[in-house]
This record gives structure tokens, sequence and C-alpha cells, in this order.
């Protein structure tokens, strides 16, 4: 048999042959270099980033459904005067309520009695239902735990230990101290009425020593512990003590709210009203007065709840809340002037009267000092709670 002669590649062929293993030699390099950049990145993703490190939020305050429906009565009703947040001051040197030392201090159940009974003599009115009011019990437990959400810090503890001032020498000490700010006695200051009826009777002697001793810092009140020392604080809770009068007995309109509107306008066929000034301008007093003398033709709208509306109301005058005037749209005329007031002097009746002119109410005036002016210069006002009339024409 003869040799069999292996035939080699042609040159071509193995330039072929050395082209296709280079390629395969630069493939195999690509993906193993792209193999080691994905594990590198892998690596990278998978270790933390010290530079990116986010600082965790601080957690979010979780109000309880209760709070949550207290800050809706909160916001229609309380903050007009006290402020959004309860900073205060928006109103009538409303107190701050959202403040640290008070809200450490103040116990729910005096927190609840001021709400439900107001403070008479002050524009702080009564809440509760069986006042006139708009809220139900709970609905004013509810109002308690959303001032209550404000708390920052725990509750102090109290000195509650049996009363040893002298009120004698108390009484020194308010008058030059005191009394400027929260009026002779405690009462008629601008500041808070610490000599009200109602304050002093749900007030511990531990809660007025505190609040005398600390003060309440970022208000007008002062820390007064290093000025009278400890027998001065002591004198002055006794001097409180010794103003504080009974509870009246208050009269109501025995749950009935809304109250019913009553007569509107006065003067149904007397002149157009001259001098009244479209809100948000401001009519004074005496304009309004001398158009109610003259016999002018328009209705005169309390703004305030319905407790204080009972307690006492400008002669001829009908109850229409600031909070909820909207089931009196569709009986209060629109071609006749609407005349708001208040007692703060006019927060109250300058949200009902914004709430007229958006319902379309052209006619729509605001009493400029409120009802402390009216009063002062003895206007005619009516105390149904005396079943009379006072003030003169």
């Amino acid at each position: 048999m003869g040799k069999t002669i292996e035939r080699l590649p042609s040159k071509s062929c193995l330039d072929t042959l050395s082209t296709d293993s280079t390629a395969r030699r630069a493939t195999g390099a690509r993906w193993l270099i792209g193999s080691a950049i994905v594990a590198a990145c892998g690596l990278v993703l998978a270790l933390p980033c010290r530079h990116a490190e986010a600082k965790p939020a601080p957690p979010t305050p979780t109000l309880s459904p209760e709070a949550i429906r207290g800050g809706q009565f909160y916001a229609q009703m309380c903050a007009v005067c006290h402020g959004p947040a309860g900073e205060g001051y928006a109103a009538d040197q409303a107190p701050r309520l959202a403040q640290p030392e008070f809200l450490a201090s103040v116990s729910d159940d005096y927190l609840r009695e001021a709400i439900t009974n107001g403070r008479r003599d002050t524009t702080m009115s009564a809440w509760v239902r069986m006042r006139g009011g708009p809220l139900k019990p709970t609905d004013i437990d509810a109002v308690v735990a959303y001032i209550r959400s404000w708390q920052g810090r725990p509750a102090v503890r109290l000195d509650e230990r049996p009363l040893k001032g002298d009120a004698h020498a108390g009484v020194e000490v308010f008058d030059a101290q005191c009394a400027k700010c929260h009026g002779p006695r405690g009462v008629g200051g601008p500041q808070v009425g610490i000599g009200g009826a109602e304050l002093l009777a749900s007030a511990s002697n531990g809660f007025l020593r505190e609040a005398i001793r600390k003060g309440r810092p970022g208000t007008p009140m002062p820390a007064f512990e290093s000025t009278l020392g400890p027998q001065g604080v002591e004198n002055v809770v006794a001097a409180l003590r010794s103003f504080q009068p009974p509870i009246p007995q208050a009269r109501g309109p025995n749950g009935q709210a809304p109250l019913p509107l009553g007569p509107v306008p006065l003067n149904p066929k007397g002149p157009e009203p001259q001098g009244f000034k479209q809100y948000s301008e401001m009519t004074p007093a005496d304009v309004i007065h001398a158009e109610l003398q003259r016999g002018a033709r328009f209705a005169i709208l309390d703004a305030r709840a319905p407790s204080d509306f009972q307690r006492e109301h400008i002669t001829g005058a009908v109850s229409v809340p600031f909070y909820d005037p909207s089931p009196y749209f569709a009986a209060l005329p629109k071609d006749t002037w609407l005349v708001c007031y208040c007692a703060c002097p006019h927060a109250e009746s300058g949200q009902l009267a914004q709430q007229l002119q958006a319902h379309g109410f052209t006619k729509v005036a605001v009493l400029d000092e409120g009802l402390g002016v009216w009063k002062g210069r003895r206007y005619p006002v009516t105390t149904p709670d005396a079943g009379s009339a006072s003030g003169h024409e």
C-alpha cells in the first residue's frame, strides 16, 4: 500500500485559524474583565456607603384616633384665639396652651373643666352642649387628648402640701407684682384672669405654686421663685385663695344647639343704615348704636358660642356662632345689612363675616371694638340669665 501523505493546511487556512484563535482569546479576556467588574460592583454595592449614609429621620408622633378627632374640634373652635398650634395670643391675649411648663403641670381635669364651663367674664366660652355649646363630653375629652399631644416633657410632681401663707402679705405682693397683668384681685387685666371663680376652683395649690415659681417661659409670665422666695410664693397663693369667689349658678339653653334664629332684621320697615362699612373694614360701635337709635333696618349677629349669648348679648341680637353658621344661612336676608360682633374684639366676628361673604351675603359689617366697648359705653345689652336688659338709649 502506498503511504498516505497528510495534507497540510494552506497558508490562508493558517491565517484564518490564527485570527480565530486571537479573537477567541480577546473575547475571553473581555469576558473575564467584565466578570471582574461586575463582581467588583457587586462587592461595592454590598458594602455600606459611609459617605452617603443618611441619618434616620426622627419618629413622627402618632396621634390616637381620639386626639385626631379632638384636633378637628380644636381647629374649628379654639385656634381662632389660642392659635393653630396652641401658640396663644392669636386674639384677646388667649394664653399659650402648648407651653411646656403649663402642660407638664396641668391636669386633664383642669383642661376639661375649662373647656366645659369656660371662664365667666372672659372671652373663654363654655363649649359643652348642656351649656349651649356644640360639644359632647366625649368630644371635650378628645380636645384634651389633642392638647395633651403637645406635651414634650414628663409631668412634674406638684407641691401639694397644706397652704401656710399669709393672705394679707400676699395681697400686698400681688398688688405690686401681679395686678398690672392679671388685674385687681386677679380679674379684669390683660392677661389670664387668675382670680376667676372657675379657674381657682379647678386649680390646686400645687399648680398655683408651680406657676408662680417657674413662670411660663415664652409668655409674659415671669418666674418669681428667686424674687419672692418660698414664703413670698406661699403668701401669694394664700392671697389668691382669699380672692376666690363662689361659682355662680349658670343657666344654659338646656342643651338646645343651635339656638333658634329669632326675628331678623330689626326695624323691618326702617331706613337703610348709614356709615356701615363692608368687611374687611370695621364699623365703629358709635355708628352702629346711632343707627340702632335711628331705627335703621339691619340685623345684629352674635358670633360667640350660644353659652355666651345666653349670658348677655347686645339687645336685639341673634345667635349665629362663628364655628357653624350654616344652619342660619337660608333664614338670613341677603338684602339687609348684617352686623357681626364678638368680644375678642373681632376675631370670631371676622370669621363669621368671611363665611357669610363666601355664601353670597354682600352687606356684611363687623363691630370694631367688640362687646366690651359696647358695654363700657353703656349701650343696651340683654342678660337672659338675669332676665333683664341694661344700658340706656
